[in-house]
């Protein structure tokens, strides 16, 4: 029973590691469709989405029949119950991916509203975040996910910036600007809230590696982070 324990426990993990993977490329694929303005690469982004979707349900399968059948106890638990709620941060990470695209193709025919410059370094710290989150998990490294978790509010401001731009500069000013500034508004929305679910992992693998329960605290990480820099 043992044996068949550790091997499906690593099958598990195995494509957690493949769905983390999938994801980033998801990700980097509806950031770069963003970039270039480019409507081809949005769909194929979009396309790409039913594998993701396939692989969350079969980690999840896997997850629930490690703890129905198995039992597992301590870090082998904490190892499960982890990976199956990174299972579905990641999944809702693509699912944003998938928002931008579609944002992008409404985008793409009609004239940019103004140079972007803040959308483009939320998209960065989005992808940086989701990167470092997934190396957090793999490596089981607590210093990175703690690292992740301080970068949340420079991504939270970054959102707040563009959306008072491109409401108060743009929307009050001249209305008709609208229909090119609310899907810019909206990939916003969606840059800040991947940021969110790879906090959300970070606080995950901490949990999982020492069973420190930080959400809800981030406080505490920020007063540490001041007090090691002073």
């Amino acid at each position: 029973m043992k044996r068949h324990f550790d091997d499906d426990l690593q099958a598990f993990h195995s494509n957690l590691l493949k769905m983390a993977n999938m994801t980033e490329r998801s990700i980097n694929a509806a950031l770069d469709a963003l970039h270039s303005r480019d409507a081809a690469r949005a769909q194929k982004a979009i396309r790409g989405d039913n594998r993701i979707d396939t692989m969350e349900l079969i980690i999840e399968e896997q997850g629930i029949d490690l703890l129905a059948l198995h039992q597992p106890m301590a870090s082998d638990l904490r190892m499960i119950t982890t990976g199956l709620k990174i299972n579905s941060e990641l999944e809702r990470i693509a699912d944003l991916g998938v928002n931008i695209c579609q944002r992008v193709i409404e985008i793409v025919e009609q004239p940019i509203l103004k140079p972007l410059i803040d959308i483009p370094l939320l998209a960065e710290q989005a992808k940086s975040m989701v990167r470092q989150a997934i190396d957090s998990f793999v490596n089981k490294d607590e210093e990175l996910a703690k690292k992740v978790i301080l970068m949340d509010n420079e991504a939270d401001r970054l959102k707040k910036v563009i959306q008072s731009d491109l409401l108060n500069d743009y929307i009050v000013k001249d209305g008709s600007t609208a229909p090119r500034a609310v899907p810019l508004i909206l990939v916003a929305r969606d840059l800040e809230r991947i940021c969110d679910h790879a906090t959300y992992i970070a606080e995950d693998v901490i949990f999982m590696i020492d069973a420190t329960v930080v959400k809800h605290h981030r406080d505490r990480l920020l007063t540490k982070a001041v007090e090691q820099n002073d």
